[in-house]
């Protein structure tokens, strides 16, 4: 089964055309999350933050199936969105100005060569200063929920012992959140993303992207757009308006390779 593998300032994306349905033929009896697992396993599989399905819509050039690592399904990623429209594009799938579904609502995006511009469905439930396991921090869901914590040094932060108790802090339960470490810069911020579903830290998150801008911008005054620096040091751009209404996401992506995967892979998935 043929499949494409790119990234997004470092997060990575297993993409898969499945209008025809090639990807749940491949599964065959074995449970859908389980097989995700596998391809996504880095080392004993091909490797990826997630797994994307692009499936035909009635409502939009098409729709998506979004699997984190761990097979769990995930409403919305922003750097997936990107990749995905990169893929979508260059498949003859989708124009340059596309519409897709996802489980977040549509979005639309635009692909400029390797850089992919996504706007983003409007962030809800804002909270500004809550406390979550005797720290203070900030809540925004930008198509799936996100934790912002400012911090003053970021490389001084343990982000797999934090952020884990963050994301399973009952404060956030039943479904938990995503965890930023932001630290403001004068020309920029930085951020590092403990993610759920990945159950780690990524070298980059655009949703998180989105919601550490939001947040950094409301509590330092900063002017969109607003530039964030990930863990391999390249940039983000996040835009919005005052009022929220209007997010978008802007990056680079990188087609790293095509691939096809064989049957022997499962294994007992």
């Amino acid at each position: 089964m043929e499949f494409s593998k790119i990234q997004g300032t470092g997060n990575d994306f297993i993409i898969i055309d499945n209008r025809d349905g090639k990807f749940d033929k491949f599964c065959g009896d074995f449970p859908v999350d389980s097989v995700v697992r596998k391809v996504c396993e880095r080392r004993r599989g091909v490797g990826a933050d997630g797994l994307i399905l692009i499936e035909s819509s009635e409502v939009a050039d098409f729709k998506w199936r979004f699997f984190n690592s761990d097979g769990s399904v995930a409403e919305m990623c922003g750097n997936g969105a990107r990749c995905a429209s990169r893929f979508a594009y260059e498949r003859g799938i989708a124009p340059e100005r596309m519409r897709f579904e996802t489980l977040a609502g549509i979005v639309e995006s635009e692909v400029r060569g390797p850089s992919v511009k996504v706007r983003l469905t409007p962030p809800t439930d804002l909270k500004l200063n809550i406390n979550a396991e005797g720290l203070n921090v900030h809540y925004i869901n930008t198509g799936v929920p996100h934790v912002v914590v400012l911090v003053e040094r970021l490389d001084q932060i343990d982000v797999e012992k934090l952020g884990r108790k963050l994301r399973f802090s009952e404060v956030f339960s039943p479904k938990g959140a995503n965890v930023n470490f932001v630290e403001v810069m004068l020309d920029r911020i930085r951020v590092r993303t403990y993610e759920r579903g990945v159950e780690g830290e990524t070298l980059a998150c655009g949703t998180g992207s989105v919601a550490s801008a939001i947040v950094s911008s409301l509590i330092f005054k900063l002017k969109p757009p607003v530039e964030v620096e990930v863990g391999m040091g390249e940039r983000l751009r996040v835009y919005f308006d005052g009022e929220l209404r209007e997010v978008f996401l802007e990056g680079p992506t990188v087609w790293v390779y095509d691939g096809k995967l064989r049957e022997e892979l499962l294994g007992g998935a």
